[in-house]
């Protein structure tokens, strides 16, 4: 039986629903297209003519800016593309070795909180990286997840360094949602010197393989989906 604390990391659906389909794109997906077909999708949700997805995939490097970026933080704005999207946060980047996974769910079958909503994709995360022995933190001021770096020097204040391995962007319409998550497994770190990632200088940002662990991204897939399942329920995969 789940405590109201396990209640809070869930969001289960709350009537009667199909399974959630699970999608995996094999080659890196260009950022235009990826739009185009979550636009169309999320559309077909609304309408209830399609079944709530997760679409995992890769992406040629790019940077994305969220609606509060600002252009300072676009530190090699030629480097490469950039992309104006509407979801919210500032700027990240996307690359091989990176897996994202973009999230379409109806959460008037659900429940109908963003804050809930944003902490259940942490969680996600959280037990995604758990699976692996990697202890990821949320963060009160920061969204995103975090790994601790005690071997590095302390930072001015004397808190423990740490960096990201995970970041969030997510936009609802209609209460169906859009973008998801992004899990660094082995990107190419020197490509986030390009921008200040989510507007956040203090901090870096590290990867699966920079912790270590010798994975591939196809490594993470069936932990995601594992944890997914945890915390939002049944997927089934994608019928053609």
């Amino acid at each position: 039986m789940l405590t109201r604390t396990d209640f809070e990391k869930t969001m289960l659906p709350t009537v009667e629903s199909a399974p959630v389909e699970w999608r995996i794109s094999d080659c890196p997906v260009p950022y235009e297209e990826a739009m185009a077909e979550m636009e169309a999708r999320v559309g077909a949700i609304s309408e209830g003519k399609a079944n709530e997805l997760v679409w995992l995939l890769e992406h040629p490097p790019l940077y994305t800016a969220g609606t509060s970026a600002t252009s300072a933080d676009l530190l090699e704005p030629s480097r490469f593309p950039v992309y104006q999207t509407g979801r919210g946060g500032e700027y990240t980047y996307h690359g091989p070795g990176q897996r994202v996974a973009y999230v379409m769910l109806d959460l008037k079958r659900r429940r109908q909180d963003v804050r809930a909503y944003v902490s259940c994709l942490e969680e996600v995360i959280i037990r995604t990286l758990d699976k692996m022995n990697v202890r990821g933190e949320r963060r009160e001021d920061r969204v995103g997840v975090w790994v601790q770096r005690p071997e590095r020097p302390r930072l001015l204040d004397g808190r423990i360094a740490e960096d990201k391995i995970a970041a969030l962007g997510i936009r609802l319409r209609k209460w169906v949602s859009f973008h998801g998550l992004a899990i660094n497994v082995d990107p190419d770190l020197s490509h986030f010197s390009g921008i200040v990632p989510c507007g956040i200088s203090e901090f870096g940002v590290t990867s699966l393989v920079d912790l270590g662990l010798l994975l591939m991204v196809s490594d993470v897939d069936p932990l995601l989906r594992q944890s997914f399942e945890e915390v939002f329920g049944e997927t089934i995969n994608e019928t053609t």
